[in-house]
């Protein structure tokens, strides 16, 4: 698009179906490019991507070519495609419906890569629900519980 400039950054946050711990250390770094290969794929750039087992943190630089809800759509649904595809784990793999999203300024970038990085460290206090919702609410976004990610079913 002639004459349009942009500076959009995104953070956003997707949960495994009812949260559980499918994604492998043995596999995830290449989930991970594949995932970081759809974004760029898209015209968009990943600036960092990290998570648990049980659900993933992407950090881009977002270009106004597509609505972040398509993109997140397309991610989930080829990834998924992917990991099945790859028998990477024994039942269907599919992300839990919906995502968060968190925009931030360039001078936020630094400490937000930083805590993407460190997902392991930081969960070692905070589970995923709890870091949800501070999100959330850092960002004073309204939300109903009912429509929170699901607990892990047991």
């Amino acid at each position: 698009m002639a004459n349009t400039y942009t500076q959009i950054h995104i953070q956003t946050i997707f949960a495994v179906q009812n949260r559980q711990s499918l994604i492998q250390p043995k596999w995830k770094d290449d989930l991970y490019k594949y995932i970081t290969g759809i974004i760029q794929h898209n015209g968009h750039k990943m600036l960092q991507i990290n998570g648990m087992p049980d659900h993933i943190h992407l950090l881009f630089g977002m270009s106004p070519v597509q609505a972040l809800s398509d993109l997140i759509k397309q991610v989930k649904q080829d990834s998924s495609k992917w990991i099945n595809q790859k028998g990477f784990t024994k039942g269907k793999f599919s992300w839990q419906a919906g995502y968060g999203a968190f925009s931030y300024s360039k001078s936020q970038l630094p400490r937000v890569i930083t805590y993407i990085q460190n997902q392991e460290n930081h969960h070692k206090t905070k589970t995923f629900g709890e870091e949800y919702l501070e999100l959330l609410k850092t960002h004073e976004i309204k939300f109903n519980q009912l429509y929170i990610f699901k607990p892990i079913e047991m």
